[in-house]
């Protein structure tokens, strides 16, 4: 479903709604960032109720780390879907603390998490429970997403419905659902957002998802499919020709981008190049699509945390998973497109003697970031 641009006053709004008003100074450089922060809770209404007061310590460490990196653009990953903690997370955490930061923009729109599918998805007998929703969750909304923005946005694609089936060279398990349950199954286990970011004259898509992890499931291997569906959605989208012909959003607008659209990839992807359960090839399918830059974003923390049997180069990971398996990985990206120019990029994790290393409690993923110069 495309956005509407509302006033203040509708922020709760339960439909896809971009929130906020102001302005801001157009700018040829901008710097784009995706946090998987893990403000998901465990029941329907917990994290309003947390954000609505300034206590919460894990909101705290998250907004820091926001402030510290201080993006532009940031996709923030598992954020229960509820609009009104939008307004709470801005001004209880964002808007206070040493080093204040404003995103007077923001998108946010359903998530497939948690919404029952009325059919026995996992396979053991039993209809019901948050492995047999649409995507994976205890109630609709949990693991959501959210956008802020400096800059303004423009009218929004959603992909929450397009059914897995419709996918050009899907994955999907052969003989293993329920005929009638791939008529309701989704593609995306929470969405795929493409949000338009008016920077300065210029428009920058933001393609923006976090597909469901490749494990937890048995031989069918359905989520280590669906998962590579997920990711192999994005290079679709970004190809022109009749790939992208196919995908249809919420709408009922088929196709995908101009093709010379600036883009960034974002989002929690759940899958490693190397390492990890992925797929194979899951993550190479965005890696090496069209137009597509890999700014290869760095830390030493991640270098300090390396795991030595892993196949991958530890810098780039950006997530601390446990020891031995599935160890750290690279799994969060911020890919943009020719002909931006990178000015920089890196992955938030302070080393442990850092004075900033308390930050890397606020999650297990760390915030990876990109500068851009856009004309």
């Amino acid at each position: 479903m495309r956005s509407r641009l509302l006033p203040a006053v509708l922020v709760a709004a339960l439909v896809p709604s971009v929130l906020g008003a102001g302005s801001a100074e157009p700018s040829p450089e901008v710097r784009v960032a995706t946090f998987n922060a893990s403000l998901n809770r465990a029941a329907e209404g917990e994290l309003l109720a947390d954000l609505s007061t300034p206590d919460d310590p894990q909101a705290r460490l998250v907004a820091d780390t926001i402030q510290e990196v201080r993006p532009d653009v940031l996709l923030v990953n598992e954020f229960d879907h509820d609009p009104a903690t939008v307004e709470k997370f801005r001004d209880n955490y964002l808007a206070t603390g040493a080093n204040p930061i404003d995103y007077p923009y923001a998108f946010v729109a359903p998530s497939n998490t948690g919404v029952p599918s009325g059919f026995d998805l996992n396979g053991d007998g039993v209809v019901g429970g948050p492995d047999d929703a649409l995507g994976f969750g205890e109630f609709p909304g949990q693991y959501g997403m959210l956008v802020l923005s400096r800059f303004p946005l423009g009218e929004a694609r959603t992909f929450q419905n397009f059914p897995w089936k419709d996918l050009p060279g899907n994955r999907i398990p052969p003989g293993f659902y329920d005929p009638a349950a791939l008529e309701v199954l989704p593609l995306s286990s929470k969405s795929h957002w493409d949000v338009p970011v008016e920077v300065g004259s210029e428009t920058v898509h933001l393609l923006a998802s976090h597909p469901t992890p490749p494990a937890f499931d048995g031989p069918e291997q359905r989520n280590k499919r669906r998962n590579a569906d997920e990711i192999l959605f994005w290079r679709h989208y970004v190809t022109p020709g009749p790939l992208a012909e196919a995908l249809v959003d919420d709408d009922g607008v088929p196709g995908g981008l101009a093709d010379d659209a600036p883009f960034v990839i974002v989002g929690d992807l759940n899958s490693d190049p190397f390492d990890g359960d992925s797929f194979p090839g899951a993550a190479d399918q965005i890696l090496t699509a069209p137009r597509v830059i890999d700014p290869e974003p760095r830390s030493t923390g991640g270098v300090e945390n390396a795991n030595p049997d892993h196949a991958g180069d530890p810098a780039l990971d950006t997530a601390d998973f446990a020891d031995p398996v599935p160890g750290n990985l690279r799994v969060d990206y911020a890919l943009p497109s020719e002909p931006m120019e990178v000015r920089g990029s890196g992955v938030f994790w302070p080393e442990s003697g850092d004075p900033l290393a308390r930050l890397n409690e606020a999650s297990d993923h760390r915030l990876t970031w990109v500068d851009l110069r856009v004309r």
